[in-house]
C-alpha cells in the first residue's frame, strides 16, 4: 500500500506543516478542522456557529475526496470547554447521525487560533 497525501483545494488551508488528509489503503485519515471559513480566513465567536463551521468544512474535504459523512469511522472532537459538549453534541448529530461513528471528545487548553473547537475524522472507502 502506498501513502497518498491529499490538500484540500475548497477547504480551509493548513495552519502548519501539515497534509488535509493521508489516505492508505481504503482509511482515510483527515487532520483536524477548524471552524474558518474557507472563503475568509475568519470565524464567529459563537460555539454553534464554530460547530456548524468545522463541520461543514469536514464535509467540504471529505467530499473533495469522493466521499461523505456516512463513511466517516471515528471523529475525536476537541473543545476549549466541555461546557459547550451539549450544544456540539445536538449539531454533531444532525451531520453524522443516525449511523454514528465511533468518537473521543475531549477538552483542551487552547486550539489553533483561538477557536473552541477542532474536529478530526477516520474515514472509509467502501
Amino acid at each position: 500500500m502506498d501513502k497518498k497525501v491529499f490538500l484540500t483545494q475548497k477547504g480551509p488551508k493548513a495552519v502548519g506543516p501539515y497534509s488535509t488528509a493521508v489516505c492508505y489503503g481504503d482509511t482515510v485519515y483527515v487532520s483536524g478542522m477548524i471552524p474558518v471559513d474557507p472563503a475568509t480566513g475568519k470565524f464567529e465567536d459563537d460555539v454553534s456557529a464554530q460547530a456548524r463551521q468545522a463541520f461543514e468544512n469536514v464535509g467540504t474535504v471529505l467530499g473533495e475526496m469522493g466521499l461523505g459523512y456516512g463513511d466517516v469511522l471515528k471523529t475525536t472532537v476537541f473543545l476549549t470547554d466541555l461546557g459547550d459538549f451539549k450544544t456540539v453534541n445536538e449539531i454533531y448529530a444532525k451531520y453524522f447521525g443516525p449511523d454514528y461513528p465511533a468518537r473521543s471528545c475531549v477538552q483542551v487548553a487552547a486550539l489553533p487560533l483561538g477557536v473552541k473547537l477542532e474536529i478530526e475524522i477516520i474515514a472509509g472507502r467502501r
